[in-house]
């Protein structure tokens, strides 16, 4: 974007981030927005539980700077906020609920991150971004090279690097940072993950302004259901499929791996512990950075399953209307013969096929056939010694419904999720088919569970002929109800 006077006179009427730095009460929102949805990152809050923090944030203020200080009350100061002139906060209904719930702007959240960056820095790292530069360089260098030589010669100077250092480190020569480049990489991370969470709710952003258009366009559309559908799914694919989404796409992919997960736990635990970080005093909430990362991506995910939601309910109100029309046509037409029915029209009104008459002859019918009597004799039966192998009776398929549930439990008692495919692997089928569906049935009165319908698992297991069946499946996620 270029800088020229033009396009900064219009940001500065128009952005809100901009009138959020030039509000007269600027200070008290910034400083109240930051506190109650950037510092415990909360996506949403209830009206209720804001005004109640907005009243005792204003009567903190009042008693040091004097009572006309703010003279408004803490719900016109948020409507005030979530007007279309301000845009500093997002107020919706949310799905089931009578209670008008906020969120933060993207626009918003860009002015309190630069605000951030105006405090004086005590350490100042510049080792790590250079680094990750030319880290990102490098992949992307050798991520576009179509030469099979030059990216086997990459990788075996990689491989030679790695094998230098296993050297020195069996001489004893190892290598470790020091408490500056920690300091350094730990700040690089606290900048990154901060810009992670606003990224998901710019993303969140994108999804909700295409879910207010889309309920416009249901609301004002008079024409067919599939060209609607046509321009709605392709404004959709646009978002999904342009730089942004498939972007985002790919980190929820790797986030929703439990192995990454326990990975990325581990090493913020052992990061944590370390001291140069430690002095550093960073915030205790770090160490679940990873769960609010996933937070604010379900967030995003259930933005999509709500534009999917008013696709259906426009397909089904669709339906409904077009099938009340054809019975108020046929009532039309019944109401229509009535009328009719003393008054026959003259002549010939109603042309007919040629009529053909239906011969059939006496005799070409069947004789009739008195029906056949068994004939039952008084026999006594007497007990039969053949060998029968009678285990068929006794073969029954029951699959114990509470063991599944037991081995769901006691998986989640060691992991915060685990999926069906994983669960299986670690408690093989035993039954087949029919031990599969039970654990289908659990999923779905599950307290907690979640579908991946982008990622697909392959669920093996032998019959009892010895054969390996396949059933491949969405991937069905278990959630440890805290």
């Amino acid at each position: 974007m270029a800088l020229d006077y033009t396009t900064l006179d219009l940001l500065r009427q128009n952005h809100p981030a901009w009138r959020l730095l030039r509000a007269q009460h600027a200070p008290l929102v910034a400083s109240f927005l930051h506190r109650v949805f950037i510092a415990p990152n909360m996506r949403t809050l209830s009206q209720s539980k804001l005004v109640e923090a907005l009243e005792d944030e204003l009567f903190a203020l009042r008693r040091q700077f004097g009572d006309n200080t703010f003279p408004g009350s803490a719900q016109n100061y948020l409507n005030d906020w979530a007007e279309n002139d301000k845009g500093w906060l997002r107020k919706f209904y949310p799905m089931g609920e009578d209670e008008p719930h906020y969120d933060l702007t993207p626009a918003t959240e860009k002015a309190l991150a630069w605000l951030e960056t105006l405090s004086e820095r005590a350490f100042v790292g510049t080792e790590s971004r250079l680094l990750t530069l030319f880290e990102l360089l490098r992949q992307m260098s050798t991520g576009s090279q179509t030469d099979p030589e030059l990216r086997i010669a990459e990788l075996n100077r990689r491989r030679e690097e790695i094998d230098s250092e296993i050297a020195r480190i069996h001489a004893g020569n190892i290598s470790l940072l020091d408490d500056t480049a920690l300091k350094d990489r730990f700040q690089q991370f606290l900048q990154l993950a901060r810009e992670l969470l606003t990224d998901f709710r710019e993303v969140e952003h994108n999804f909700h302004s295409l879910d207010r258009q889309v309920r416009e366009r249901i609301a004002l559309w008079e024409g067919s259901k599939g060209t609607l559908l046509e321009e709605i799914m392709g404004q959709r694919d646009a978002i999904a499929d342009s730089d942004q989404g498939r972007s985002f796409r790919a980190f929820w992919d790797f986030l929703m791996s439990q192995s990454r997960q326990e990975e990325l736990a581990g090493l913020l635990e052992e990061v944590l512990n370390l001291p140069p970080v430690v002095e550093m005093r960073p915030e205790p909430r770090l160490k679940r950075v990873h769960h609010d990362w996933l937070e604010a991506g379900e967030h995003t995910q259930r933005t999509v399953a709500r534009l999917s939601e008013q696709l259906r309910k426009f397909l089904d109100d669709k339906a409904w209307l077009e099938n009340r029309r054809i019975m108020e046509i046929l009532h039309d037409i019944d109401i229509k013969a009535l009328a009719l029915r003393e008054t026959m029209p003259a002549g010939n009104f109603m042309p007919l096929a040629d009529a053909s008459a239906a011969i059939e002859l006496p005799l070409e019918r069947p004789l009739y056939r008195p029906p056949f009597k068994p004939v039952i004799e008084g026999i006594a039966l007497d007990e039969g010694d053949a060998e029968i192998d009678t285990a068929a009776l006794y073969a029954q398929v029951i699959v114990d419904r509470a063991e599944l549930s037991s081995n769901i439990r006691n998986a989640l008692q060691e992991l915060n999720q685990i999926s069906l495919g994983e669960l299986i692997s670690r408690n093989p089928l035993r039954q087949g088919l029919a031990e599969l569906v039970t654990y289908l049935q659990i999923a779905g009165q599950w307290p907690r569970t979640a579908v991946d319908e982008e990622s697909k698992e392959q669920i093996e297991w032998e019959s009892e002929n010895g054969l390996t069946l396949q059933a491949k499946l969405p991937r069905i996620i278990f959630v440890r109800n805290e």
